[in-house]
C-alpha cells in the first residue's frame, strides 16, 4: 500500500513509550512512538495503526501490514512512527476489567432514546446490552487519503490528517453488540482476550447475515468496512460485534481533527 505518510514523532527521543490511560492488570496498553530497532521483550499483541508496513528485523520480508496486527515474542522492530503494545493473560478470566477506572456501561453514556428513529427508521441501541467501554486515548495522527487507503483509487491524490483514537471494549459471552451502520471515523478492531466476531448484515435484522469474520486475540479486521461518500463522510454496511466468549477487543478510530 503506497500511502502517502511523513514522520510525526521525529523530534521525540527514540523508543518513547507512554502508557494509555485505559491500560490496567487485565490488559497492559502501551503507546511507542518513534520506534527504531524496538525489542519488544515477552509476548504482545503489536498493532500497527499506520498506513505503512512494519518491518522486523528477523527477515526483510516479514512486516505487520498497514492498520493491522500479530502476536510477537523476543523480537525487534526496524522502524515504526507509532505502535500499541498489549500485553493480557489469555488464562485469565478477563470480566473484572470493567471494575476498573473508567470503564462504563454503553448505555450509561448513550442520550435516553426509547423507540426506532422515525427519521431512519433504525432500531436504538438496546439498553440492556452488557457492552462496556474503557476511557478513550490518543494514540498519535497520520496522514493518508482516504480513497485510497480504502481502495478506492490506484494512487494517493487527496492526503489529510488524522487523529488516532483508541479503546477498549467488553461483552461477556453471547452478546450481540448491536447491529449499526453509523460512524463518522474511519475503524478498525484488534481482538485482544477470548473469541468474537465482526458481523455484516443486509438489513438492521440478525437473519440478514452475509459475512462472518472469526476473531482470536491478535486478529485484526483486515480492512475498514467503509466507502467514502462524495461529501467526504463514511458508508457502512450494518455490521456489529459478537461475543462468542467474554472478550476484549481494541478499536482503533481514525477521526479528521475538529476545529
Amino acid at each position: 500500500m503506497h500511502t502517502t505518510t511523513h514522520p510525526r514523532h521525529s523530534s521525540l527521543a527514540p523508543n518513547t513509550t507512554t502508557e494509555l490511560n485505559f491500560s490496567g492488570p487485565h490488559v497492559q496498553a502501551t503507546l511507542v512512538t518513534n520506534a527504531r530497532h524496538y525489542a519488544v521483550d515477552g509476548t504482545a499483541i503489536v498493532v500497527n495503526p499506520q498506513p505503512r508496513q512494519v518491518a522486523l528485523s528477523h527477515s526483510p520480508r516479514t512486516a505487520i501490514p498497514p492498520l493491522s496486527s500479530t502476536i510477537l515474542r523476543d523480537t525487534r522492530i526496524e522502524e515504526a512512527d507509532t505502535l500499541i503494545l498489549l500485553r493480557t493473560d489469555l488464562d485469565t478470566p478477563v470480566s473484572a476489567i470493567t471494575a476498573e477506572p473508567g470503564w462504563q456501561l454503553l448505555a450509561d453514556l448513550l442520550p435516553p432514546t426509547t423507540s426506532t428513529s422515525a427519521d431512519t427508521g433504525t432500531a436504538p441501541f438496546p439498553r440492556h446490552t452488557p457492552l462496556y467501554k474503557s476511557p478513550q486515548d490518543h494514540a498519535g495522527t497520520v496522514r493518508f487519503d482516504p480513497a485510497h487507503l480504502l481502495k478506492e483509487t490506484e494512487q494517493p491524490t487527496r492526503p489529510q490528517d488524522f487523529q488516532v483514537k483508541v479503546n477498549l471494549w467488553y461483552a461477556p459471552a453471547g452478546t450481540d453488540c448491536h447491529i449499526h451502520n453509523k460512524h463518522d471515523f474511519i475503524e478498525v478492531h484488534t481482538q485482544v482476550h477470548g473469541l468474537g466476531r465482526m458481523q455484516k448484515f443486509t438489513a438492521q435484522d440478525h437473519t440478514r447475515l452475509y459475512e462472518d469474520l472469526r476473531m482470536s486475540p491478535g486478529y485484526t479486521t483486515p480492512d475498514p468496512f467503509c466507502a467514502t461518500r462524495p461529501d467526504g463522510s463514511y458508508h457502512y454496511p450494518w455490521h456489529q460485534y459478537y461475543a462468542d466468549t467474554d472478550c476484549v477487543w481494541l478499536a482503533v478510530e481514525y477521526h479528521r481533527p475538529t476545529p
